[in-house]
């Protein structure tokens, strides 16, 4: 469907675009590492996500296969889009966290703005930048000596604003699966042992968005980021985007050459983990899932559950059930389901349970 010499995208062909830069329509067979720069990459609150969002994308993935990077600085965690924590690769840690720091600064100023008044940031800043280099620290440990500079503030504030002035990554046994306490942090310059890129207009990450999440609007641009103000990048690179819209008839745009398989491919049941950026990064979301399936995936405390998709669509919820001995893999659908498709679930939640519950005896799936 066209409007005057405008494609019009509807609901299906862009789930089936998304998929298709989000590795879900077939299993991929790039290394984790390409997976990771390729998705721009994976929101990770906790350790785990990750390891299930590259295994349900790649072919034979295993935990190792990232838990190597982690181990030898290909990979870190650090804030990133949206002020929330995302591994990246070391590259993109570099490149990314420039062009961001403008709106780490106003995220800063948005929820701390009062208790950090008057300060001097970055005195704040400065400080925290050589305790950290000094040896690594939680939030905890940096607020409490940045407290003893600054008594009458808040701790956390304090330390808050270190983390979004100063590129702060979480060092291992952080991010390695299955483990467990709180982060340590050090600088991404010293971790790395090379400076920031000096380059922080957008136009690259702009389209490294597209290329992993597009078609998209500019409000989806800026939903991703956490950026504004994104229009006057985007008409920078209009020569050379593709451009189309959606039933709404918003403007859409895209990499010419980025795979659009159209709504009638066919897509395999995938289980996603918590925090999966595909839920998170467009401000019109009705591509993957509704705004009730919304309601109930994404928490009043800042939780987003894992979940499934059936037919390239949020089809329900999943956890992970684990005793000694014993793993149960429990599916709760949001609506009836055709038999081939819990069939289909029930052999891939198998393969989830055998990747995720490693040693336990007796496995199951089970639909609550």
């Amino acid at each position: 469907m066209t409007t005057g010499d405008m494609r019009v995208l509807d609901r299906r062909d862009l789930n089936r675009a998304l998929l298709a830069r989000q590795l879900l329509l077939e299993r991929s067979t790039l290394p984790a590492a390409g997976a990771v720069a390729h998705l721009v990459g994976m929101q990770a609150q906790a350790p785990n996500p990750p390891y299930v969002g590259l295994w349900t994308r790649l072919a034979g993935f295993a935990v190792e296969d990232l838990a190597s990077l982690v181990r030898s600085r290909e990979v870190v965690r650090l804030v990133l889009m949206r002020g929330t924590i995302h591994l990246v690769t070391a590259d993109d840690c570099v490149a990314l966290r420039p062009v961001l720091a403008g709106a780490l600064r106003q995220g800063l100023k948005g929820t701390f703005g009062r208790k950090l008044e008057g300060l001097d940031l970055e005195k704040v800043a400065a400080l925290g930048r050589e305790l950290v280099e000094r040896e690594p620290l939680t939030l905890g440990g940096l607020g409490e000596r940045l407290a003893d500079r600054w008594p009458e503030r808040d701790p956390f504030a304090l330390a808050n604003a270190v983390r979004n002035l100063v590129p702060l990554v979480q060092v291992p046994p952080r991010g390695l699966w299955g483990e467990s306490g709180q982060a340590a942090h050090t600088t991404a310059e010293a971790w790395l042992g090379r400076p920031l890129a000096g380059q922080d207009a957008p136009d690259t990450m702009i389209e490294r968005y597209l290329a992993a999440f597009g078609p998209a609007s500019v409000k989806d641009m800026q939903v991703w980021s956490g950026m504004t103000r994104l229009a006057e990048a985007v008409k920078r690179l209009r020569p050379r985007l593709a451009v189309f819209r959606d039933e709404s008839g918003r403007e859409l745009f895209d990499l010419p050459g980025a795979p659009r398989p159209g709504g009638r491919a066919p897509a395999p049941v995938r289980f996603l983990p918590d925090f999966d950026n595909i839920l998170l990064s467009h401000a019109d979301r009705s591509r993957i899932l509704t705004e009730e399936q919304r309601a109930r995936v994404f928490t009043r405390n800042g939780l987003i559950r894992p979940t499934f998709l059936v037919d390239g669509f949020v089809a329900g919820m999943w956890r992970l059930e684990q005793t000694r001995g014993a793993a149960a893999l429990v599916l709760e659908p949001f609506g009836p389901l055709r038999e081939a498709d819990r069939e289909a679930l029930t052999e891939e939640g198998g393969r989830l349970l055998a990747f995720a519950a490693g040693p336990a005896a007796s496995r199951e799936v089970r639909f609550a």
